[in-house]
């Protein structure tokens, strides 16, 4: 007589080794991103020359890394939102390397719709003032899969003469 074996002992096998190999890499993963996050504030906001209705900056950010090894990026996206509505985007192709407990100054030309403009205009238009205007800024440092960095900055700042 012949005794019931599984019915598929090689498959259990593979789903054995396909969960022990998801567990390592998910646990390589959480070791990845072990790292303090980026700080990052808006250092300065200068005009560049647009074209028709758009208006153009270069915004100026300063990146400080508080880790022990460098972060490497290909690449920056970022959003610009004042007083609560967007109000510009913009990349940049630029590459390099922010130190281990360094610091760089990264320029992003953003664009500003011509919609966005007249709405921020509207909004302000009861103030003489363009400084300390609130903005959230959000955006990305592009590393690869596993090396994207995002970022969010909150603060205040001024317009150039705008």
């Amino acid at each position: 007589m012949h005794t019931a074996r599984p019915a598929f002992p090689a498959l259990r096998r593979s789903a054995l080794v396909v969960l022990l190999f998801l567990s390592f890499a998910i646990g390589g993963c959480a070791a990845l991103s072990a790292r303090s996050p980026l700080n990052v504030q808006v250092a300065g906001v200068d005009p560049l020359e647009g074209q028709g209705l758009e208006v153009r900056l270069a915004v100026k950010l300063r990146v400080q890394n508080p880790n022990e090894t460098a972060v490497d990026y290909d690449g920056i996206a970022l959003e610009l939102d004042l007083n609560g509505k967007r109000f510009a985007s913009g990349v940049s192709s630029e590459r390099g390397s922010i130190p281990r407990f360094g610091e760089a100054v990264l320029t992003v030309p953003v664009s500003v719709s011509a919609l966005s403009a007249i709405r921020q205009a509207l909004g302000m238009a009861d103030t003489a003032r363009l400084d300390d205007i609130p903005y959230v800024i959000r955006g990305k440092l592009s590393g690869g899969v596993f090396g994207t960095t995002r970022f969010v900055d909150e603060g205040s700042l001024s317009l150039p003469g705008y």
